[in-house]
């Protein structure tokens, strides 16, 4: 496992180089009201919200803290309003961070604009907070081990899930556990088996709830390479162009790059998180150094020349290069059942990543993880749902999520098309750099979701066309 050197803070040890203390391992065959698969933001917060509901839960991490996860860092204001009810949002502000006060985007032709986030509104922004995930996940789930056992649950790591157990009921099926083993899937170790009215499916891209919801029960495909994104990323240090604790976050739409885009995301004084996303579908028809997003990040970083001044005098740190994929929240065509994907069953819910619902412009997924977290917990109570949680529920639960996200998703889906157009990208942002008015509006769009649907509109940009 790739493992980032630690910031050079001052400090000789930071708390998130720690082992996290989970106490004793269950006995094999033990029944828990909710168990979470995956112990990232989403899976610590699915398991948090439940304890404080009052269930006994099982939280499941296949890695052992601390340990590194590849993200573009970024903590947005829908995700704080969660981190805060959670009790975590004060041990972030007591680490190294970077508060985000803008965003830079940038064209093909090297235009740029600066759409600031008025300090007043921040928890409404998109961005919020941007940090290493090694930090983040820790906190998350060190609070979500704190509330579980103090609810009467267990906490485990280091435990592969090797099967999501079900059974057929009249009408279909229900997932009723999960099999599993410490020390990796090819662990000779003994299997241990766990039980629960609900399973909660936190893993990630290729979470193994998601996969039994969608393949093994209802036989729907769970993966789509055009909804999918594969990503890189780099920490490097002091990269020109950032000082301080505070600032813009950078997104650009480099000629070579796109239909990708290519992030500055600072993540403390002097550390930059450096990083290339592009849809798989879209990569696999680039030719040459395309072909590797690897690849196109050295050539951005060494060649490109807008960009490769900036680096000159940074250094990568060692051993932070990392990739990982992305599966995005864009509506499906002819999906077979739910959009964007089958979510949920009689006996499980999957959140987040793995519900794939990242933001397919932005690529941010930590707040729609954390919101999805919370609506499992009001999905499921532990008296009413005692032998199963029910397939009626599912179906509402998944309704809700598209009723909730599918608007801002889908208009996401429409940016990420438009920035394919890059003689309308570069005409849009080197007029922007010249209009406060036009900015003023991105401010506001990227404040609010509901607004957003304009900025792929011919109205948004006839009016960017006529002001004066």
């Amino acid at each position: 496992m790739d493992v980032v050197p630690e910031p050079r803070y001052g400090e000789a040890v930071q708390e998130w180089t720690l082992p996290i203390d989970t106490g004793e391992v269950p006995e094999s065959g033990t029944h828990f009201d909710v168990i979470v698969v995956g112990g990232g933001p989403g899976g610590s917060a699915a398991a948090s919200y439940n304890a404080m509901n009052g269930c006994r839960v099982l939280l499941i991490e296949k890695g052992i803290w601390p340990r590194d996860k590849a993200c573009g860092d970024a903590v947005g204001g829908k995700s704080l309003v969660h981190v805060e009810e959670l009790g975590v949002k004060e041990m972030i502000e007591a680490t190294p961070h970077f508060r985000v006060d803008s965003i830079v985007f940038g064209s093909a032709n090297g235009s740029e604009i600066r759409v600031m986030l008025p300090e007043e509104s921040y928890e409404k922004m998109q961005a919020g907070y941007a940090l290493p995930r090694i930090q983040f996940d820790y906190m998350m789930f060190k609070r979500a081990t704190e509330l579980v056992l103090e609810s009467g649950g267990s906490v485990i790591q280091g435990f592969a899930v090797t099967e999501v157990r079900h059974e057929s009921e009249a009408g279909g099926a229900r997932i009723i556990g999960v099999t599993g083993k410490f020390g990796g899937m090819r662990s000779e170790g003994p299997d241990y088996s766990f039980d629960a009215p609900l399973t909660v499916g936190a893993g990630g891209y290729n979470c193994p709830v998601a996969t039994m919801v969608c393949e093994g029960v209802h036989g729907e495909p769970m993966r789509d390479d055009e909804h999918y994104c594969g990503a890189y990323r780099e920490y490097w240090e002091n990269v020109e162009g950032f000082s301080g604790t505070s600032g813009p976050i950078e997104i650009h739409f480099v000629e070579g790059v796109i239909p990708g885009y290519f992030w500055l995301f600072p993540v403390s004084e002097g550390v930059v998180n450096v990083g290339i996303g592009m849809v798989i579908a879209e990569q696999r028809k680039q030719k040459g150094i395309q072909r590797s997003i690897r690849k196109m990040q050295k050539f951005v970083t060494e060649d490109h020349p807008q960009f490769k001044r900036r680096f000159a005098n940074a250094r990568l740190v060692p051993g932070s290069g990392m990739g990982w994929q992305l599966p995005f929240g864009s509506p499906r065509k002819n999906a077979p059942s739910y959009q964007p994907r089958r979510s949920a069953m009689a006996g499980a819910m999957c959140i987040g990543d793995a519900a794939s619902l990242v933001d397919p412009f932005s690529g941010e997924g930590i707040g729609n993880a954390l919101m999805t977290a919370k609506m499992t917990s009001k999905y499921f109570d532990r008296e009413a749902h005692s032998n199963g949680f029910p397939e009626n529920l599912a179906v509402e639960y998944m309704t809700e999520i598209w009723d909730s996200l599918g608007g801002e998703l889908t208009n996401s889906y429409h940016l990420q098309k438009l920035v394919k157009w890059k003689r309308l990208m570069n005409w849009f942002v080197k007029r922007s750099a010249k209009k406060q008015e036009i900015r003023d509006m991105m401010t506001e769009m990227i404040a609010s979701k509901e607004t957003q649907t304009v900025l792929w509109s011919p109205w948004f940009l006839a009016k960017a066309l006529l002001l004066p």
